[in-house]
């Protein structure tokens, strides 16, 4: 194979657009697509404080790689969870990041934060970890960017992350969710920010080529609850068909993008308000993380 620009030997394949590319190619190519999506999107400006939410995988660190190589203004969050060795691992991945490239990390602990990690409170409150994850993570970086002065928070959400979603909400025809699905989630609120995916075309095996030649110390494992998820099924559904098919996760997302409005459905006027507990935006008078504290309390009390 040649790659698709300098014709030289290529070593990473882009199925899905029918190319190929040598390594320092490549990182031209994902730099490209990355400024390309967060232009034609208008997720944020060169000068705006971005606040980009890091695991220590390889899409969030590429995409902190990639930032700070654009010359974006970018601050990165991680959040321990709490999960026994797997979080210590995921910490350390960030922080090797941050000191290799000299770059600007917070770290914010959920059992500091709540008095107890993700697991536990998952237990004291009957629920699935990965809910409860999911609903404290939307918490707490929308909470630091507003308290923070930080206008977008960006995440490492890649293609097969996003077609994973989107065809989880197309089998159970979640309206409401396929109807807000998209790169770019403007502010509603004072005290929401924005949210964007400048990652959202490129498909994990980009990432890993990316991260790889990058030479990232990114963490390689999965998180411990995330085995037997729905969403890693409907992943390994798309990569059969992707297989026989190349681009079609491509444009599933952008024929979806391109359609979504015929998932818009009638909303009713919901009444954004701040939570008379913490004082986060809610649609009810407490928000859904802290009656998830005082579920836990009341567990524990029981």
């Amino acid at each position: 194979m040649r790659c698709q620009i300098c014709r030289g030997k290529a070593s990473v394949e882009v199925r899905q657009h029918h190319a190929a590319f040598c390594p320092l190619c490549f990182v031209q190519y994902f730099l490209k697509q990355v400024k390309r999506n967060i232009q034609a999107h208008k997720m944020f400006s060169s000068s705006e404080p971005l606040l980009l939410v890091v695991s220590g995988g390889k899409d969030s660190l590429s995409l902190w790689d990639a930032l700070l190589h654009l010359g974006y203004n970018v601050t990165a969050l991680h959040l321990d969870l709490g999960i026994p060795g797997y979080s210590d691992r995921s910490r350390d991945a960030c922080s090797a990041f941050a000191t290799e490239k000299g770059a600007d990390l917070r770290i914010i602990s959920v059992k500091e934060e709540f008095g107890v990690s993700i697991p536990e409170l998952a237990k004291r409150t009957r629920r699935v970890p990965c809910a409860v994850c999911g609903r404290v993570k939307r918490y707490l970086f929308n909470r630091y960017a507003v308290e923070g002065g930080f206008t977008t928070v960006v995440t490492g959400h890649n293609l097969d992350d996003e077609v994973a979603a989107l065809l989880g909400n197309l089998l159970h025809w979640q309206t409401g969710y396929l109807a807000r699905q998209h790169p770019h989630l403007p502010s509603t609120h004072p005290k929401l920010a924005k949210r964007v995916k400048p990652l959202y075309t490129l498909t994990e095996r980009e990432c890993l080529a990316y991260a790889l030649i990058q030479r990232i110390p990114f963490l390689a494992e999965e998180c411990p609850h995330a085995e037997g998820a729905t969403t890693i099924l409907y992943k390994e559904a798309l990569n059969h068909i992707e297989e026989a098919s190349p681009g079609t996760k491509l444009a599933f997302m952008k024929g979806f993008l391109k359609h979504k409005d015929i998932f818009r459905v009638v909303e009713e006027d919901v009444k954004l308000r701040e939570c008379t507990l913490c004082g986060q935006v809610t649609t009810e008078g407490i928000c859904a993380i802290c009656r998830l504290r005082e579920r836990a309390g009341a567990v524990v009390q029981g």
